[in-house]
């Protein structure tokens, strides 16, 4: 088996586009040197021996040749030696998932440093100072991530403190190795191996194996990443940003990822490597004033570059050596919810990337999450004249949001568990933390910067971060947070502003913003006309009328019963059904009810069509408040649509009159839920025909309400190009749909559990609540052809509609949507994507 056929490819000859192969590291620095940028020479261990390595327990067959070959090519390539001198080779062992997961797996840098390399290297930079800075990291790194020891703690800093520039370098690595073997031995008594080649086949296992750990395996849980894409390994030639002062590390974005604003933004720390710009070790500088002027320029040009290329803001790490540039790392950058939406709409606004690249990495939980509310304006001007400001650091994810301060994340996860809003606090955050930071409501940390662990995965997250509030004082064991002599106990309430960087004592209320102008409405506007869709958006009281304007709504859909709800009727109503007190009449309250309570909102719907569904007595998500079993057990006759004609007249009247008061004589409909035979249609048809002459429509007279169905069975789906052609407006409530096929009440639709344990065991193929079932999609595909006849049929969604099930309804070919108002925003967004990528 040659190398350039088997498990490795260097990264000069890979194809950028086989990410699932290289994973994203080993895929974006495939492009970066074939573009002609000064990339550190490497090769990737692809994706497949990783999965045959967890599946086998071993490393795969030929692979351990393949490792030999690529770094004899490496050694020539670079006329360095690996493990011996004149010049030493020193590499970076680094993961590469296929999707991105900042900090959730292995990385072993200054790999290969034993006795020889550490005299060679001394002899060539003359510095046995940073011999001593190496040989610390390497031990300390690879006793962490490869035999999963503790860091050996302060005694070796001092050590390597004590170590002068001039010193033997030999006898300073002794020196260092033997300190760090010691304090291993004492906490764990596994020993680092002393052999080069040892040292990279156990960082290749050891990247292998990080794929499953705790932290990794709940970060994809999270993000829906799957779990057997398995990992690549990137083996490179290393640059040290930590050999002298003119060198350096860095990480930089295209655009600021917590804005979106445009130009360079990013920090760097000089004689540093990346990992202590990415620890949050120490805080780092704004990289447009720490980084010397000729290499600004370099990377400006060169990140400009990169976007254009790619169509995308990116994250990049660099490494400065002696005052030469090198890139290490390029991918898409994780960015806040609002920086997602301006960097969308300047995107757009520049024209340099086509629409289907400049809406593809904002997504409708962007949108969503930019709909949340923030503080009360008056409340936090109050706030802040009183001195309730603790301290202020770096926002890194912006969110207010506010809670009880919790520092340990089992302790954040409990409480937030036990339905607490939690704020997180930490020192410093590391990849352990995760689940902490996935409960709480906000996350600050004392030191780091934007670029920093916690800011990174606080994006990805989009929860409120503040980072590098470096006044904050952390006792675990106390259970305190101090701030300049102030003490704020774990438990007590605080609030967060995670653009501003305030951390302040106390609860502060929010308010919901407006949020359709500006960025997102021209973003959405930009959407809405890709796809050609029609958005309805569900309202109860006239009040929501506005904001489903602002929302863009073509229209709004209601339900008879929810506005009686809202408007203190129904339990009226559901008395006078126990009572029989109309059961043999017209149902003439109900009618006076509609028209006193629909008159306003059709008034402030203006224009607008409104579809309105008729009193469900059956209706799973209001089974309490229509006391259904007393009801239906009393009157089993309501449990059918039609059961009652006249109730359904009675609500025609009333909406009749309401749309004249109103000053409508079009654009009404009534739409009856739970039909399932073209008979009931066609029956609905003739009460509406008799209520409209009730109402004084007379035969011939306009007829302000016209007449619909919604199909909520199989049957009634299977049937719909039927029923359609009986009635005026068919509509397809998709998540009862989905429960019938699958046989689980709907409203299991809109919970964790038990779906959550039901596919995490395997026994469902599908998760019904993110993507629509075989079975759904052949009852639909079906229903389409009722829309190519010309009929009006649309698409009722509730709750979060997933990105996934949109595009599928969109494929299916349907344009007309029903949605709750907080989620029209987001499905004209995500409308707007599958128009584009079909």
């Amino acid at each position: 088996m040659t190398a350039s056929a088997g498990l490795t490819r260097t990264v000069a000859e890979a194809d950028p586009a086989d990410v699932d192969w290289l994973g994203g590291k080993g895929s974006g620095l495939a492009r970066m040197s074939q573009q002609g940028l000064r990339v550190p020479p490497g090769y990737v261990i692809g994706t497949a021996a990783c999965r045959s390595y967890l599946r086998e327990g071993a490393l795969p067959d030929g692979l351990a040749g393949e490792i030999t070959t690529r770094l004899a090519e490496l050694e020539r390539r670079t006329g360095k030696t690996f493990g011996a001198g004149p010049v030493p080779l020193l590499l970076s062992v680094r993961s590469g998932a296929p999707v991105s997961m900042p900090g959730m797996m292995d990385t072993i840098l200054n790999l290969g440093l034993d006795r020889a390399a550490a005299v060679a290297l001394g002899a060539a930079t003359g510095d046995s100072r940073f011999v001593a800075d190496l040989t610390a990291r390497f031990h300390a790194m690879y006793a962490e991530t490869v035999l999963g020891a503790l860091d050996p703690g302060e005694g070796i800093d001092e050590i390597v403190a004590q170590v002068r520039p001039g010193d033997d370098a030999g006898e300073v690595h002794d020196r260092i190795w033997r300190a760090c073997e010691e304090a291993l031995a004492a906490s764990d008594g596994e020993s680092v191996p002393a052999d080069p080649r040892a040292q990279l086949f156990g960082a290749v296992e050891a990247v292998f194996r990080s794929w499953n750990t705790r932290r990794a395996r709940t970060y994809r849980e999270f993000h829906a990443i799957p779990h057997d894409l398995g990992t690549a390994v990137v083996v490179q030639s290393m640059v040290f940003g930590n050999l002298s002062d003119d060198s350096g590390s860095g990480v930089v974005f295209t655009r600021n990822p917590a804005t979106g604003e445009p130009g360079l933004f990013g920090e760097y720390l000089a004689h540093s490597q990346g990992e202590d710009v990415v620890a949050g070790t120490r805080t780092p500088d704004p990289v447009d004033r720490a980084l010397a002027p000729g290499l600004l320029d370099e990377l400006r040009r060169t990140c400009a570059e990169l976007e254009r290329s790619q169509g995308d803001v990116l994250d990049i790490e660099f490494t400065v050596e002696r005052s030469v540039l090198y890139f290490l790392q390029v991918r898409s950058a994780k960015r806040t919810p609002e920086a997602a939406v301006r960097i969308a709409a300047d995107f757009l606004a520049e024209g340099e990337v086509g629409t289907a690249a400049a809406l593809r990495h904002l997504t409708p939980e962007h949108v969503r999450q930019v709909q949340r509310p923030g503080f009360d304006t008056d409340e936090i001007d109050r706030a802040r004249a009183a001195g309730r400001v603790l301290t202020t650091g770096i926002g890194a994810c912006p969110g207010q949001v506010s809670g009880v301060l919790v520092l340990d994340p089992d302790r954040a996860k409990e409480r937030a568990d036990a339905g607490e809003d939690v704020i997180l606090a930490r020192a410093v955050t590391s990849p352990a933390d995760l689940h902490g930071m996935i409960a709480a409501r906000g996350i600050v940390t004392a030191t780091g910067g934007s670029t920093s662990h916690a800011a990174v995965v606080a994006r990805a997250l989009g929860t409120a971060c503040v980072v590098g509030a470096g006044a904050i004082v952390v006792d675990g064991a106390a259970r305190t947070l101090t701030i300049d002599g102030r003490t704020v106990a774990e438990g007590d309430e605080v609030s967060l502003d995670g653009a501003g960087g305030e951390l302040l004592l106390g609860r502060i209320s929010t308010a919901t913003p407006a949020v359709a102008t500006g960025a997102l409405g021209s973003v959405l506007a930009t959407a809405a006309e890709s796809s050609g869709c029609e958005v309805l958006v569900r309202v109860t009281l006239p009040a929501d009328v506005q904001y489903a304007r602002e929302a863009g709504a073509h229209g709004l859909v209601t339900a008879v019963d929810d506005v009686l709800a809202a408007t203190g009727h129904i339990d009226g109503l559901v008395r006078r059904l126990l009572d029989d007190a109309e059961m043999d009449g017209p149902f003439d309250r109900v009618a006076e009810l509609v028209e006193q309570e629909f008159t306003p909102l059709l008034a402030a719907a203006g224009d607008l069509e409104v579809g309105v569904r008729a009193i469900d007595l059956v209706a799973d998500e209001a089974r309490e408040m229509l006391q259904q079993t007393a009801v239906t057990t009393r009157h089993p006759e309501l449990a059918m649509p039609l059961g009652r004609p006249a109730l359904v007249r009675a609500q025609l009247r009333g909406l009749a009159r309401a749309a004249a008061a109103a000053g409508r004589t079009s654009g009404v409909h009534l739409a009856l839920r739970h039909v399932c035979d073209p008979a009931e249609a066609a029956a609905l048809r003739a009460i509406a025909g008799e209520a409209a002459q009730e109402s004084g429509g007379g035969s011939g007279g306009p007829v302000a309400v016209s007449v619909g169905a919604y199909l909520t069975s199989p049957r009634a789906v299977a049937g719909a190009s039927r029923i359609a052609a009986a009635v005026d407006v068919v509509w397809v409530e998709v998540r009862a749909l989905q429960a019938a096929v699958f046989g689980i009440p709907a409203r299991q639709l809109l919970t964790a559990e038990p779906l959550d344990g039901y596919l995490r065991r395997g026994l469902l193929a599908v998760d019904p609540r993110t993507e629509l079932d075989q079975v759904v999609r052949g009852l639909l595909d079906g229903v389409a052809g009722a829309v190519r006849d010309g009929r009006t049929v649309g698409m009722r969604l509730s709750g979060e509609v997933p990105e996934e099930a949109a595009a599928q309804l969109f494929g299916l070919g349907f344009r007309r949507f029903a949605v709750d108002a907080d989620g029209a925003r987001p499905l004209v967004l995500a409308l707007g994507k599958a128009a584009q990528a079909g």
